[in-house]
């Protein structure tokens, strides 16, 4: 029989949603644990420069950022671990998960804080210049503004796409948006917003096949239409991906509540999952904002939320 390690508070996940619960839970002696998963430090650390987060007036890069949270977590107690769950049973208290398959814990309280992880293409060059920093990115309110006057393109044919492709259009000089199919699956609003926007070029039946560069720096994207074959080279600085978001969230499906896309369901105005003791913070429960700060933000409530918890247990 494996040694079974019981927690007070085990936080699954590391970035700033994870982060911040720790630094509550930690200073209110619940000594969380918390797993930092495949990704630690979250989506964040594929963004370079993070500018809009408070406090910083000169900008961060994201995975500086992450490394303070982190420290910050530390210096009051968090126990930060390698790994990542791997399995979950919810069905009666305490709550078991179980690390790398191998390890199992007992936790009374778990914040889930496991993010969502923004889709590509998947094209090697798209991949390369996401990992140089260099002009690929899929979020343009984190990004746009690096951009300022310049032409960008950006892929997806929804809501978000058009959101995105709208907010590009008042910060960049043109917007080039590339729509696979014949038709918009957004919203016929959203989809009339872009087109009576003069500085966005919609391009329908048209898919990337490369992102053209020096190496370091996007410089243009070859598309080619889906009917005729034919291809075209378009000027652009920055290529941006917004064909949507998957939660990490497939290893709770049996026991917490997820909407048709995976995201997971909280109680309105708090982080409160439908199972008694297990909480959600950050980008698992949030497809509308996605930010850093906002991710903080339901990081604190999932620790005060479980800090209440545990205290009307007693």
């Amino acid at each position: 029989m494996p040694d079974i390690e019981k927690v007070k508070c085990l936080i699954i996940g590391s970035g700033p949603a994870g982060y911040t619960a720790a630094i509550y839970a930690a200073r209110a002696n619940m000594h969380p644990v918390l797993y930092q998963g495949a990704q630690p430090g979250g989506q964040l650390t594929t963004t370079n420069e993070v500018e809009n987060f408070p406090g910083y007036p000169d900008g961060i890069t994201g995975p500086e950022m992450m490394v303070e949270l982190q420290k910050q977590a530390e210096r009051f107690g968090t126990d930060v671990r390698d790994g990542w769950i791997t399995k979950v049973d919810f069905s009666a208290r305490p709550h078991k998960v179980w690390v790398n398959d191998v390890k199992e814990i007992h936790a009374e309280t778990v914040i889930i804080s496991t993010g969502a992880s923004a889709k590509y293409l998947g094209l090697p060059s798209e991949m390369h210049y996401l990992q140089t920093g260099g002009g690929v990115s899929a979020c343009a309110v984190c990004d746009g503004f690096f951009y300022r006057n310049q032409e960008v393109v950006i892929v997806g044919a929804g809501d978000s796409a058009c959101e995105e492709a709208h907010y590009l259009s008042k910060l960049c000089k043109k917007v080039t948006m590339l729509v696979r199919s014949e038709k918009f699956r957004a919203s016929k609003i959203m989809e009339e917003r872009v087109r009576k926007t003069e500085n966005i070029e919609i391009l329908m039946h048209t898919e990337t096949v490369e992102v053209i560069g020096d190496g370091q720096v996007v410089s243009s994207v070859k598309v080619a239409n889906r009917s005729t074959g034919e291809e075209l080279v378009i000027p652009a600085t920055g290529f941006f991906v917004a064909i949507g978001h998957k939660p990490n969230t497939d290893i709770f499906k049996d026991y917490i509540t997820l909407d048709e896309t995976g995201y997971i369901i909280n109680k309105p105005g708090t982080s409160h999952t439908n199972v008694a003791g297990v909480f959600v913070a950050g980008d698992a429960a949030d497809h509308v904002y996605r930010q850093a700060i906002t991710a903080a933000g339901t990081g604190c409530m999932a620790a005060l939320d479980a800090e209440r918890f545990l205290a009307s247990q007693e």
